[in-house]
């Protein structure tokens, strides 16, 4: 058995189906998921998302058995401008997600850093001050379905993609109800170290994803999408610099690989599951 507190993301899977992508995890051995939602990451929920894709997608997840730790989404480019018509849309579609993350049970919603794109729309502190304030929204929002909002606050290839960002993103969330969530492999892909940002954001880290990276050189981009062991994070220390800080939050393996086959995946998913296992 793995450990209680570690999960996968249905986003290990994203090439089945969601009830097959759930039928799979279960079998490796796994309980609990986050469910992917992101929109040209993983199609296990629709971005068109109404009532009844809510009603759905909540029936294939709950007839599975499995548990929903959180639910992994997106609205929009946060750092972006919107008009009244585009304001409405996602609204429309906040709500959708958090009546999701509610219906499945899930005590999260997570939205990124803003948009997939380093360079700020207006200015950086312009731009992660509206991130903040989209997020801030969020989560008065998720209160009103019972849920809480976590953001991914570093992400290699989105605004927000080193540490130096993270904070600024952090500070401004200052006093909010937002969670964090830390990546390893974002993290280890933009140059950062994990045990550093247990130390500046441990007391609002919220979930931890797991997937292992290399570091950005001079000639070549980090690469996030290696299986657990095949890159250079050392999950052995931020796990123990995690323990050290308290945490009681749960892990996932958010195994968005691209060194396994489609066929390896579920023995690599249970591979890293107990080393993890052993770590926590």
């Amino acid at each position: 058995m793995f450990h209680q507190r570690l999960g996968c993301s249905s986003i290990s899977f994203r090439h089945q189906e969601l009830a097959t992508a759930l039928h799979t995890m279960r079998d490796a051995g796994f309980e609990e998921i986050d469910l992917g939602a992101l929109p040209g990451v993983c199609d296990h929920v629709p971005y068109v998302l109404d009532a009844g894709a809510v009603e759905a997608v909540t029936a294939v997840v709950l007839q599975s058995g499995m548990s929903v730790r959180s639910v992994n989404g997106d609205v929009g480019d946060l750092n972006a401008t919107l008009d009244a018509g585009a304001r409405e849309g996602r609204e429309r579609h906040l709500e959708m997600l958090l009546a999701l993350a509610s219906k499945t049970g899930a005590k999260a919603l997570v939205l990124p850093c803003g948009a997939i794109d380093h360079e700020p729309k207006r200015g950086l502190t312009e731009d992660i001050e509206l991130v903040a304030a989209e997020l801030i929204h969020a989560s008065q929002r998720a209160a009103e379905f019972g849920v809480e909002l976590w953001t991914e606050s570093l992400h290699y290839f989105r605004l927000c993609w080193n540490t130096e960002r993270a904070q600024l993103l952090a500070d401004r969330l200052a006093g909010s109800d937002v969670g964090i969530v830390m990546d390893f492999s974002h993290i280890v892909a933009s140059g950062g170290n994990p045990v550093d940002f247990v130390s500046r954001f441990g007391e609002r880290i919220k979930h931890v994803h797991l997937r292992d990276a290399v570091p950005a050189t001079d000639s070549e981009p980090g690469n996030i999408n290696l299986s657990i062991g095949n890159g250079q994070a050392d999950f052995a220390a931020g796990l123990s610099a995690l323990r050290d800080f308290g945490y009681i939050g749960h892990f996932s393996l958010e195994l968005e690989t691209r060194d396994v086959t489609h066929d390896e995946r579920p023995a690599a998913a249970a591979k890293a599951a107990s080393f993890i296992t052993d770590l926590i």
